[in-house]
């Protein structure tokens, strides 16, 4: 049994002893457990006990544990194996010992088919319960050869020989397999469960840190989270060129700022892979201090959109090993930095996309304005040249407010400001067919919004509604406060029906908060006969 147990345990670190503790119902699985413990049954029965005619072996450790791990019909093939060998080789117990083996093998199913439909495969793995089922198939299959194997006489002095070592041997054989199954099972899993909640817990901690740009001040936060929750003895943080951040050991001497001079982080740096120096089948030394006390490091790079940004080091001391949960732990991390290194690359793409596309909108709609606007003020001019004096006032306020924009946002009041603007001119150019209203809650004077986004509802307002009604109508604009979401409406009452509920400029608009960072709702109502809404909405304080 030792020499079994032996190269059980040898075998239990190979890839393919992790079938084995996965209790999958693939038929891949199961074919491979019922190869692995119909081999481990065979080789039970060459390293038994030559007794009496008959062999004393550990041949019911594989039968009994095929079936605990590949359910019933997997037990039954892996005893049927078993004990067909076993009878091949002859001697008056062999097919008592045929039998048994079969009907050991269907125990084991039974037991992993119980636990199964309890909904508790946990179970499966307890290695008392492995010893219990040893006993009791040895102890039936002591019953099947004093009832099958003759003569009687001969059957029973064997049994009182082999009984009760074969009992314990193999109770004691499959409780202790179990337990390496067990173990490689259960080991993993803790290991896992670990990386991923310190992982979590550091992704939580670092939400946030790099909206302002991968730089020092968010490289030393960064790496004092991450020193904090794994405990290593150093944490730093490069670009392609320089230190940024460095917290713990060796601080004294890796100073912030320092261009890199590691190999091992140049190399990781080129060639975009991890490096680790462990420090006995990898050296490392310090590039800075001979008498630096780190003595190992793990370098993982940070990738960007395009390339490696910088990189993560995980340092430990010399005399000591580095633990592989830090570094699975080292490579989560440097997983979880790039992935937020590439979303704020992303919203900042998404930023300049929306910006541009704003910027091609000003040059397609403002010429087309900018004329139609010179048009009115000649055409007031004949008449009443300080009608037309104050259009010019609004125009140039106008021009003022699109050209001297500078932030990709501005406040209510400034873009109410702009669209009275707006709205002035438009009056002027449709007469008696236009009017409009204005309201905006004075605690929303400064609240920030993205820069012509009500501005395009206003002007979608007057081209789809007022422009193509006979009468003409009146445009109300309102911004108001509900608990923390500010609502902005926009409603005319032409009541005509748009041509469009989502064109470009209302896809800009979307997107244009999208791309700061904030999710608004936009929708459009119409109502026949009454008016056309569209209603904008988004939380306080998103946007800065």
């Amino acid at each position: 049994m030792s020499v079994y147990l032996l190269i059980a345990y040898v075998f239990s670190k190979t890839p393919l002893f992790r079938p084995l503790a996965s209790l999958s119902s693939w038929p891949i699985h199961k074919l491979m457990v019922y190869a692995i413990f119909s081999g481990f049954c065979i080789m039970g029965t060459y390293f038994g006990q030559q007794t009496n005619d008959a062999i004393a072996n550990t041949r019911a450790i594989g039968a009994i544990l095929g079936g605990l791990l590949g359910g019933p019909v997997v037990g039954i093939a892996v005893g049927l194996t078993g004990g067909l060998h076993r009878y091949s080789l002859g001697g008056f117990t062999d097919i008592a010992c045929a039998v048994s083996t079969t009907w050991e093998g269907l125990i084991g199913g039974l037991v992993h088919a119980f636990w199964q439909r309890c909904g508790r495969t946990e179970r499966i793995f307890n290695p008392w319960q492995a010893f219990a089922l040893g006993v009791f198939a040895e102890a039936s299959q002591m019953a099947i050869i004093l009832i099958l194997a003759h003569p009687f006489d001969k059957a029973l002095a064997l049994v009182r020989v082999i009984a009760l070592p074969m009992m314990l041997a193999n109770a004691t054989g499959a409780a202790l397999f179990l337990s390496f199954i067990r173990d490689a099972k259960f080991r993993a899993e803790e290991l896992a469960a670990k990386v991923s909640s310190r992982a979590l817990r550091i992704a939580r901690r670092c939400v946030g840190v790099l909206e302002q740009g991968f730089n020092a001040a968010s490289a030393q936060a960064i790496a004092q989270i991450v020193k904090d929750e794994t405990g290593v003895a150093a944490v730093a943080i490069t670009d392609r060129e320089k230190i940024l951040a460095f917290i713990g050991m060796g601080a004294d001497h890796h100073q912030v700022g320092r261009p890199i001079s590691s190999e091992i982080t140049l190399e990781a740096i080129r060639h975009n892979r991890v490096v680790f120096a462990d420090g006995l089948t990898t050296p490392y030394q310090c590039s800075i201090d001979p008498h630096c006390e780190l003595g190992s490091s793990l370098v993982v790079p940070l990738k960007g959109e395009k390339e490696v940004v910088g990189t993560i080091k995980l340092y430990e001391p010399k005399r000591q090993l580095f633990r592989n949960l830090n570094r699975s732990l080292g490579e989560g991390i440097a997983g979880v930095l790039s992935n937020q290194l590439l979303h704020d690359q992303l919203q900042a793409s998404r930023a300049l996309l929306a910006e541009a596309e704003l910027r091609a909108l000003e040059a397609k709609v403002n010429p087309h304005f900018l004329f139609n606007s010179l048009n009115t003020v000649a055409a007031v001019l004949r008449r009443d040249a300080k009608k037309a004096r104050e259009l010019i006032v609004h125009l140039a306020g106008f021009l003022r407010g699109n050209l001297g924009r500078h932030g990709a946002t501005c406040t209510l009041a400034e873009e109410f400001a702009h669209i009275e603007h707006y709205l002035a001119i438009e009056k002027a150019r449709f007469g008696e067919r236009l009017c409009y209203q204005e309201s905006l809650a004075a605690e929303l004077e400064n609240e920030r919004v993205p820069a012509l986004a009500i501005q395009t509802l206003v002007e979608n307002a007057i081209k789809h509604g007022i422009s193509r009604a006979e009468a003409g109508g009146e445009v109300r604009l309102s911004a108001m406060l509900e608990g923390d979401c500010i609502h902005i409406r926009v409603e005319d009452s032409a009541a005509r029906a748009p041509k469009q509920t989502d064109g470009l400029g209302l896809k800009l608009v979307r997107e244009r908060f999208a791309a700061l960072g904030a999710d608004c709702t936009l929708e459009l109502h119409h109502q026949p006969g009454q008016h056309t809404r569209a209603e904008l909405s988004w939380q306080r304080g998103k946007l800065s």
